[in-house]
């Protein structure tokens, strides 16, 4: 099969097509067609090094999150999936989908959305759990609580400001530019500029920052969180002596594959509660331009390749 690996850590040139064989499922592996792979942020983190779970142990690797596809070949403990089956998954931390086939575990899978097409069933994975998980899991978000998320105009922030608001949570929202009014269309209560205001002038009393950014903006998103409050960052972790001072609780978390999770996921987009939001898309043999689009930052959305024709 075709697929996209990396026998180095580095830039853009260490990622390159290749020739390698179509892996064998057994036990509760699921051999998965892959009709299209959603491209996240980890994704140029994994091929430059900087992403912790994947290391020179690892070389050479396969990149790509996110798949959805066609059910090829099982493991004889992969019940209930069989071929043929229109699936999606996150494929967690084996070798990706940016190939022709990719192994995932059984319990990671769920059928695909019957109401969006390929391109959009493989943008949901990595970013709807990620959302999911850090408001409910982690955040613990409740209905009447007030949430701010930060850099909410990409992947998991356009799921994330729908899952607060299904919930009945008081959304707060940070972009930038065009961004701001894609906020508002997903149902941010409090949509704001950060090139034009700060965000600790709007937002106050939070119950829990879902922070997508890292850096400079978490450092000040303590003001804004209320005593017994949650910070909950996908980046840099949250200093704990800072959280103990201030009576928050504050933790960094990586999304897990969860096939349940996702299945009421993609209940929620079947039943028109979700929306799906693809900014661009891109052919198999393109797939280093979708990367390098993703890790320019700012896409409105997620961005999708369509490595085969169903």
């Amino acid at each position: 099969m075709l697929a996209y690996r990396i026998h180095a850590f580095g830039g853009p040139e260490v990622f390159r097509p290749e020739s390698v064989d179509v892996p064998e499922p057994s036990g509760s592996d699921v051999l998965i067609r892959v009709l299209t792979a959603g491209v996240n942020p980890v994704d140029a983190k994994t091929r430059a090094g900087t992403y912790p779970m994947i290391g020179d142990k690892d070389l050479p690797y396969i990149l790509g999150r996110d798949v959805a596809g066609i059910v090829e070949q099982v493991g004889d403990l992969a019940l209930p999936w069989k071929a043929g089956d229109e699936v999606i998954a996150f494929v967690g931390q084996g070798h990706g989908a940016f190939a022709e086939y990719v192994i995932v575990d059984a319990k990671a899978i769920t059928r695909r959305p019957e109401s969006v097409d390929w391109v959009h069933a493989g943008a949901i994975p990595l970013a709807a759990l990620t959302a999911w998980q850090g408001l409910f899991d982690h955040g613990t978000l409740e209905s009447g609580q007030r949430v701010l998320i930060h850099g909410a105009s990409g992947g998991v922030g356009l799921f994330a400001i729908q899952f607060a608001k299904q919930v009945g949570a008081d959304v707060f929202a940070t972009a930038s530019g065009e961004g701001v009014d894609l906020l508002r269309e997903m149902g941010a209560d409090h949509a704001i500029d950060y090139t034009s205001e700060k965000f600790e002038d709007v937002a106050t009393d939070i119950d829990l920052v879902l922070d997508l950014v890292g850096g400079e903006t978490q450092q000040r998103s303590w003001d804004v969180i209320k005593p017994g409050g949650v910070l909950v960052s996908t980046l840099g972790e949250p200093s704990q002596e800072e959280a103990a001072k201030r009576d928050i609780r504050a933790m960094r978390f990586l999304a897990e594959p969860d096939g349940q999770q996702l299945a009421t996921i993609c209940t929620l987009i079947d039943e028109g509660d979700l929306i799906v939001k693809v900014v661009r898309t891109y052919p198999f043999d393109a797939a280093p331009d979708a990367l390098a689009a993703v890790e320019e930052g700012h896409a409105r959305g997620k961005v999708v390749i369509e490595v085969a024709m169903q």
